[in-house]
């Protein structure tokens, strides 16, 4: 399924209505080189050029004039010597077309397009870049020094593109869905490959050849270890053993460029420790406080809190916290075991738009950010509107670094039985990771392939492939 012609032209006519005046600079990416020119990383086209001009190829720029009512694509048709290693591709025009713009311009035009509009004066609004690349192109078309160019980034089309890429539609939240299927079934894999005696890689292998098979990528890159107290743990060093904790988190990025984000939190063998179980209860409980406090209006904060206070809840069962657990969860004494935020938006991005700013994605106009441990890692906060997408991933973690360091500052002694944590110092980590929507009926669960998340459903899910 593509996005239709008139979405796109929908899209830019309310992009312009929404700012008013200027020039709208919209730079697509490159080829990059890994190693030297001709070895290049697989090619991703930006995700705000891919929303408004869905052109999926290398070498682009656009523009949108509001005052000149026009649209203009920019790039260079194909030589003889790029098609004989590309193959042919349509002519620029037929790109732009098939997106509802009808001018296109070689890129060389472009520098002269934007000189004549500084020399009148026009507003010209770009976005804050994020590829080295582009702070040289924007230094090169408007004389901005790369380390001044995020601040001097339009804010007024910041605003205007978020108000947009926020909200999903039914053509999006369907192409979502089948990134968030596809992703399932690369978890899936999982539970039937994780076993004693293989290591990390051959299981990011088995999950990842899921993606590729379908002709598909990664929305992001694998997280696949038996260490989960390291958040984003890419390494692949380890090998499985018995009583061990495998952690995955994985998704799929489908032809449309919509991505899936799911994570899973399975034994090696085929059942967890009794410790193990208790621990993973109270995630599974935290992980339903949250989704049962998701409601429109309400913000995502509140959310974040109710699990934050369930795992509280926990650890002061098990001996390792005590006090209020709400006030716990208040206070941030929670961040101990959780420290990083309940979830984010997910769209064209994993973490949908991050390059614009969590200020303007995640949090509603004058909503301040934390600057708490904990609570800074919040990348989404606002009340939840109709048409939100977002993953909800509590987590569990005993971080024996983190451990050391409150204990040595005496932070929040109040509610941290630091005596009793040295027991727990080898634990590891374990989340689970589920994507929703927000419908007017309240929160739905995307996909239509279960993820297991009850003990049961992952225990029935562990069967080997050998």
């Amino acid at each position: 399924m593509e996005i239709a012609k008139d979405t796109y032209i929908r899209r830019r006519a309310k992009l312009k209505q929404d700012i008013g005046s200027g020039l709208l600079l919209f730079l697509g990416n490159d080829e990059v080189g890994m190693n030297y020119a001709d070895n290049t990383y697989r090619f991703r086209q930006d995700s705000t050029f891919l929303y408004f001009f869905g052109l999926d190829y290398a070498g682009l720029a656009a523009l949108i004039d509001i005052d000149a009512d026009k649209e203009i694509v920019f790039g260079n048709e194909l030589t003889i010597d790029d098609i004989v290693w590309t193959g042919k591709q349509p002519s620029l025009m037929e790109k732009a077309k098939a997106v509802g713009v009808m001018d296109t311009m070689p890129m060389c035009e472009l520098v002269a397009y934007i000189d004549k509009a500084r020399s009148r004066k026009m507003p010209i609004h770009f976005l804050p870049p994020y590829r080295g690349d582009h702070k040289v192109w924007l230094w090169e078309l408007l004389g901005i020094e790369p380390r001044a160019q995020a601040d001097k980034a339009s804010v007024p089309f910041i605003k205007a593109i978020v108000s947009q890429r926020n909200y999903k539609d039914e053509e999006e939240i369907r192409l979502i869905e089948e990134s968030v299927d596809l992703s399932t079934e690369m978890h899936l894999a999982a539970y039937r490959t994780v076993r004693p005696g293989i290591h990390e890689s051959q299981v990011a292998a088995a999950v990842e050849e899921v993606a590729c098979r379908h002709g598909n990528a990664l929305a992001f890159p694998t997280i696949a270890t038996v260490q989960g107290q390291v958040l984003h743990n890419h390494g692949f060093i380890h090998d499985l053993k018995e009583g061990d904790i495998f952690l995955l988190d994985a998704g799929a990025e489908t032809k449309s460029h919509y991505a899936g984000d799911l994570s899973s939190s399975m034994p090696v063998g085929e059942r967890f420790t009794e410790r193990q179980e208790a621990v993973y209860n109270i995630h599974l409980a935290s992980f339903r406080a949250a989704v049962d406090t998701l409601q429109l209006g309400v913000p995502f904060r509140d959310a974040h809190i109710a699990a934050a206070t369930k795992i509280a809840e926990g650890m002061k069962e098990l001996g390792l916290m005590k006090g209020d657990p709400a006030e716990a969860a208040e206070t941030g004494a929670y961040a101990l075991f959780f420290p990083c935020g309940l979830g984010h938006m997910v769209g064209l991005d994993v973490h949908n738009m991050e390059n614009l700013g969590e200020q303007y994605v995640g949090y509603a106009e004058g909503q301040v950010k934390s600057k708490q441990f904990g609570f800074k890692s919040l990348r989404l906060a606002r009340p939840l509107e109709e048409g939100f997408v977002f993953t909800v991933e509590p987590g569990i973690y005993f971080i024996p670094e983190l451990m050391d360091k409150w204990r040595a500052e005496h932070r929040f002694e109040d509610f941290i039985c630091y005596s009793k944590l040295d027991a727990w110092r080898d634990f590891t980590g374990l989340r689970n990771e589920l994507n929703y929507v927000m419908t007017k009926d309240g929160a739905r669960l995307l996909g239509t392939i279960k993820k297991p998340m009850t003990l049961d459903e992952v225990y029935a899910a562990k069967k080997y492939e050998l």
